[in-house]
């Protein structure tokens, strides 16, 4: 009996329940309550999900997961010196050997490849100017870079230019170019700044519409568009070329992520690779969601997590979307005054790379207006240039802080 006692004892004393922080409870608090939006709001499920369940999996004391300390070493200065991948394929758990593929950049690149089989540029090959909006919409990045550099200068705060760099990434609404300049510039903010991004993707619909009727006039709102041109197979086969060799040569450092959207989006258009196309959308797509959504929820730990820091990071996230929305709109308009109100100010705020969710906003404002008015295919031009112009913003930020 003492024996069992003994054992019993010894159990509980390694068990979670004897060892659990209070910081490491409210992370497993947050976590199903990320759950819950996934399941019952259905807020980005394919990637909010897993996240949060790594994020449950790696605040578990005891389970061995996922070691924080093996990704974040210093020297006796404080001085981050790398990370030793011998010692983590060593001693790693089995979240730290899946990280490896966002640490290494593997994972976001791929599920670039998939993203550009399922896109259709011809919207944006149709009307080239649509071009001109996703630019604009990227404005959110730098101006909350900018600020929170204001900031740390202020003495709030004290984002290095790295950080303040993937903070402002948040404003592409993009989660798998955050995660990919996250990862390399501040991968200890990964789990926040990867929470904050889904979540407002997934509540583009919410976010967008208040900023897009305050922007715009009934008039301007009701505009119809005109139908766009058909566009030749030759041309939606040559754009991802053009486009990958002009990003790579004037930004190499997009190139992982714009070079594999363009395969994706060539093995398409080429008409004479189906099986690879619904591998890379379907079965490899689905795969390196799973892994990447778990091991970023897992680098969400109660010390990177908890802080004031994140906090600032979903406050200056909601910024930087609000941003590049509005400039999106403004610079909509600015096309609506030159082409004498033939273009709907409207599809600029899908220059934010929520693809095809921004679109869809655009063309549900643009119908409560007018019920026969299709904006979709417009808006989808500026919303497929924003996923190639965030891209393209992670590279130029790469290339300066990296």
């Amino acid at each position: 009996m003492e024996v069992f006692l003994n054992t019993l004892g010894g159990l509980l004393q390694n068990s979670a329940f004897a060892n659990i922080s209070w910081q490491q409870g409210v992370m497993l608090i947050i976590s199903f309550f990320l759950m819950y939006l996934a399941i019952v709001k259905q807020y980005e499920p394919m990637l909010l999900l897993p996240i949060a369940f790594g994020m449950a999996l790696t605040n578990i004391p005891g389970a061995n997961m996922y070691h924080a300390e093996l990704w974040n070493t210093v020297n006796a200065a404080g001085e981050y010196v790398g990370v030793n991948y011998g010692n983590v394929l060593h001693d790693g758990g089995l979240l730290d050997i899946l990280y490896l593929g966002v640490k290494l950049q593997i994972f976001p690149p791929l599920i670039f490849l998939g993203i550009g089989c399922m896109t259709d540029f011809g919207p944006l090959i149709a009307n080239p100017k649509s071009l001109l909006l996703g630019a604009a919409a990227q404005a959110g990045i730098f101006i909350t870079f900018l600020g929170a550099c204001g900031l740390t200068a202020l003495g709030l705060v004290d984002f290095t230019l790295a950080q303040a760099a993937s903070i402002g990434i948040i404003g592409g609404a993009d989660g798998p170019t955050a995660i990919f300049l996250t990862s390399k510039l501040a991968p200890e903010l990964l789990g926040s700044i990867a929470v904050a991004a889904y979540s407002y993707m997934a509540l583009v619909p919410f976010i967008q519409p208040p900023i897009m009727k305050v922007l715009t006039t009934k008039k301007e709102r009701s505009v119809k568009m005109g139908q766009l041109r058909t566009v030749s197979k030759r041309e939606k086969i040559l754009f991802p070329i053009v486009v990958t060799v002009l990003v790579a040569f004037i930004v190499p450092d997009a190139a992982p992520l714009v070079g594999m959207l363009m395969l994706g989006n060539l093995f398409k258009e080429s008409g004479v690779v189906d099986r690879l196309v619904k591998t890379a959308s379907n079965e490899l797509m689905n795969i390196i969601t799973i892994m990447l959504g778990v091991t970023v929820g897992a680098t969400a730990t109660a010390e990177n997590f908890l802080s004031i820091k994140t906090l600032l990071i979903i406050v200056l996230g909601l910024v930087a979307f609000c941003i590049g929305t509005a400039a999106g709109v403004l610079f909509g308009k600015l096309m609506y005054l030159f082409t004498k109100g033939k273009v709907n100010p409207l599809i600029g705020s899908a220059g934010v790379s929520a693809v095809p969710m921004a679109a869809r906003v655009s063309q549900k404002v643009g119908q409560e207006e007018n019920p026969s008015n299709f904006l979709l295919m417009h808006a989808m031009g500026p919303n497929v240039a924003g996923v190639i112009g965030s891209a393209v913003a992670a590279g130029v930020l790469l290339s300066i802080f990296g």
